[in-house]
């Protein structure tokens, strides 16, 4: 009985860093469980603007695309990213940024993903001096896909982040 005690004692101490509390800042956690800092985000844009009406302009700008199970922004997506704050830089738009994923995984872990695919970007952009409260993030997992196909290409095509300006 007093080995089970102190296995059970043991293991809870070796646990309890796992059950950290999140830091101020602290958005969403990572694949491998760290957690990533970024801007928190802003008020929500009023007057119903979301990514699926009719005052918020898609397909102004080329999507970020992402590798299979992944949220970081690759270097060759790099230059979406400025394309589009250097489009924004000058004005006022706000921007609702849509994360996407293939359909493998969970509907919950699929959202999930897709939503830190969306806070990545939004993140690059904030890095990249446009101002958080004037982007907005959202995410629609599986759903929505750009192509229907269960085959790599459209997979490949479905793992993205979309921007749509809201005017």
């Amino acid at each position: 009985m007093k080995k089970f005690l102190v296995l059970a004692t043991v293991t809870a101490i070796a646990f309890l860093p796992a059950c950290k509390k999140k830091e101020k800042g602290d958005q969403f956690a990572g694949v491998d469980g760290d957690f990533v800092t970024s801007t928190p985000l802003g008020e929500r844009f009023e007057g119903g603007a979301n990514f699926m009406s009719p005052n918020v302009q898609k397909g102004q700008f080329s999507p970020v695309f992402f590798s299979f199970d992944s949220y970081s922004v690759e270097p060759a997506e790099s230059s979406k990213i400025q394309a589009v704050s250097s489009s924004l830089s000058a004005g006022s738009d706000r921007l609702i940024l849509a994360g996407f994923t293939d359909e493998r995984g969970t509907q919950e872990y699929n959202r999930g993903l897709g939503e830190r695919r969306a806070q990545a970007v939004r993140q690059a952009l904030i890095d990249a001096g446009i101002q958080g409260d004037r982007i907005q993030t959202v995410s629609f997992g599986s759903e929505m896909p750009a192509d229907p196909a269960s085959t790599d290409a459209a997979w490949a095509k479905n793992r993205r982040a979309e921007f749509g300006v809201v005017k």
